[in-house]
């Protein structure tokens, strides 16, 4: 199937973009796992961008632009399908409380007015006793989330937009620049153009700083005995709100919770709530509550939408927008469509482009250098160790899938002291490929914030690898991340990746079966796998047979520093593999390198005996001198044991009496 338009994902943006396409004459699918499960169903509508005090000016203007739209476009959509989105320009108050004065005299948005204590009070009966006056902002108002998805699916389906339930994306396909289809749990989709708008999961597909901020909200409703709507204004207060409806309910939200996807209400949650909204408007404690609910609000570090192009040049992306995506719905419609259908982008896309996460920082400089000091060894690397490496080793280079290295030290980039500590060392090292934890570079682990910045990717080939994954299915979606930050970062054809699949957190031993199951669909999708093993033999060869790029079984335990314990088993593998043996885990000093090399390994991948050790710097000019040395004796070949003494010196010619 091809589609002028894929989106991936059915909530408000999803869907909104998809009408906008289809009104200029797209074709247009939209693919969702669960459109119920969308962050719209969750949301209270506000459109608050003055009550709300944004301070970043490109967003504000951004969130005024998108609210000024939403009388036509809801119009629009009623018209459509006939359907009510319950769009209400009511006004926002935002209640002052005693020992708030501060707030008096700051008018914080461009047309507020403010209210003295008797004029709020005469404004809006029923507000605490503690409430001593409030901004009104009578630009800001709502619209019935739950409505206007419904109406915006209604939209869609009447307009011949193709929508997809139950589709789970697993993974863009990409060739030279451009994504060529998306693998999906029923099988590749195909389009010519492709949107993510999948919100809080978005970096599930692409290594994009959005991650989930779990929202739990309720709702009461106003009894029937009281004829009047006794609330017709949304009250904004400190970390609450309160949302009238028209059908005489109430919306109560939100906390923010940075717990990753996290079901479920809680006690603590519903508790806080309730405490704070009885504050600001005391009548709700005896109105009936008639539901509670939660969701998961796309966030990113800056709290700031992703919008526009990709680093691809048929994927635009339209994610992120944390607690603004109800409201700027009709404006993010309106932008991307304009980029896709148009070739025309708004200058204020600029503020929300993914690369300002991804920016060169200024550190990677000591990067270049030829020379360094280490003050705590006096050592002075003159050079990089690679250059003298390439001058005294006669042996071919190393070849992975057809890319060829000269250094054959790899090196990983945990467990370092400081981002610094781990750049000089790298350095020091010469080595041209390094590891890096995808996980732990998205969640921003500690020791990793900055990591996938604080390299030249220009100089250094990326292996992203699958640390901390448990199950096979686990470390197939971070590889799939894996190589699409490697894409972010500049290496558009990187498609290797260190394959881990531990689920024993003793001692870090990986799964063989869980291994080689990941080993042959990673394979399939057209990766250069290079999977850590223990030391067996046997499946060493299952691997290589079904089309691995190396195999790297360990020395000993990951970060134990024991050396070599697999000696016996390692040589076996070297001696039937037709692909690199790479040592990985456990080297803990430059003689074990050095061994281990000698056995006939094509190469080493070492970061604890470097990044623990007193010294990194030093130690990783050591680690490399060592694999250069073990493997120039491999190559010279050893002399041969004997049980008895041999004299060095020649018996024959010398003096006798």
């Amino acid at each position: 199937m091809t589609s002028d338009v894929l989106i991936i994902g059915g909530g408000v943006i999803g869907l909104a973009i998809a009408v906008e396409l289809k009104l200029r004459g797209g074709s247009v699918t939209v693919l969702c796992r669960d459109f119920q499960a969308a962050a719209t169903h969750a949301a209270a509508g506000m459109l608050a961008p003055d009550a709300e005090n944004i301070p970043n000016g490109a967003m504000l203007s951004l969130c005024r632009r998108s609210r000024a739209l939403y009388s036509d476009w809801t119009h629009k959509l009623e018209d459509l399908t006939g359907l009510n989105t319950g769009y209400w320009s009511c006004g926002i108050l935002a209640p002052v409380y005693q020992g708030q004065e501060d707030k008096l005299d700051t008018a914080p948005a461009q047309f507020p007015y403010w209210l003295n204590q008797a004029a709020i009070h005469q404004y809006q009966p029923g507000l605490g006793s503690e409430v001593v006056g409030g901004w009104w902002y009578p630009e800001d108002g709502q619209v019935d989330n739950r409505a206007l998805i419904n109406v915006l699916r209604t939209a869609a389906e009447s307009l011949g937009v193709e929508l997809k339930d139950g589709i789970k994306v697993e993974a863009f396909l990409q060739q030279s620049g451009e994504v060529v289809g998306v693998q999906t749990n029923t099988g590749v989709i195909r389009a010519d153009h492709y949107v993510l708008a999948t919100g809080a999961w978005s970096n599930e597909l692409l290594p994009l700083p959005v991650s989930p901020r779990k929202g739990q909200m309720l709702r009461v409703r106003v009894p029937d005995f009281i004829p009047e709507l006794p609330l017709t204004r949304v009250l904004f207060g400190d970390n609450i709100y309160i949302v009238p409806r028209r059908n005489r309910s109430i919306i109560i939200g939100a906390t923010s919770e940075d717990v990753g996807f996290t079901p479920h209400n809680t006690p603590a949650g519903i508790q806080t709530l309730l405490q704070q909204a009885i504050s600001l408007y005391p009548q709700l404690q005896d109105y009936p509550i008639q539901e509670f609910w939660w969701g998961f609000r796309p966030a990113t570090p800056d709290e700031l939408p992703i919008f526009g192009t990709s680093h691809c040049k048929n994927l635009t992306l339209a994610t992120g927008h944390y607690r603004n995506g109800i409201l700027l719905a009709p404006l993010t419609a309106a932008l991307i469509a304009d980029l896709i259908w148009e070739h025309k982008s708004d200058p204020i896309l600029s503020n929300f482009h993914y690369s300002r996460f991804h920016s060169q920082s200024s550190t990677p400089t000591s990067m270049l250098t030829h020379s360094a000091n280490f003050s705590n060894g006096n050592i002075a690397v003159e050079e990089k160790v690679e250059d003298a490496m390439n001058r005294v080793s006669t042996s071919p280079p190393l070849v992975i899938a057809g890319r060829t290295f000269q250094s054959r030290l790899m090196t990983g980039t945990g467990k370092y002291r400081s981002i610094e500590e781990m750049q000089q060392s790298v350095v020091a090292s010469g080595c041209q490929i390094v590891t890096v934890a995808v996980r732990r570079v998205q969640t921003k682990a500690a020791g990793h914030e900055g990591l996938a910045e604080a390299l030249d990717w220009t100089k250094i080939w990326m292996l992203p690898n699958t640390a901390g994954c448990e199950t096979a299915e686990e470390a197939i979606r971070v590889a799939r991340l894996g190589r699409e930050m490697a894409k972010l970062l500049g290496q558009e054809d990187n498609n290797f990746v260190k394959l881990e699949v531990i689920p024993d957190p003793k001692y870090l031993l990986p799964d063989p079966i869980g291994t080689l199951q990941a080993a042959e669909q990673l394979v399939k999708e057209g990766f250069a796998v290079l999977p850590y093993i223990n030391a067996d033999p046997m499946l060493a060869k299952r691997l290589e047979d079904v089309g691995c790029a190396t195999v790297m079984p360990l020395a000993s335990p990951i970060g134990s520093g024991q050396g070599l314990k697999t000696t016996a088993n390692i040589q076996i593998i070297i001696e039937n593999a037709n692909i690199p043996v790479v040592v990985d885990a456990g080297i803990g000093s430059p003689s074990e390198a050095a061994q281990a090399m000698e056995l006939g390994a094509d190469a080493l991948l070492i970061n604890s005996a470097i990044a623990l050790s007193q010294n990194p710097p030093a130690m990783a000019q050591a680690m490399n001198l060592a694999a250069v040395a073990g493997r120039m004796a491999y190559l010279a070949g050893r002399m041969p044991l004997k049980t008895y003494a041999s004299a060095s010196s020649p018996l024959t010619g010398t003096i006798t009496n």
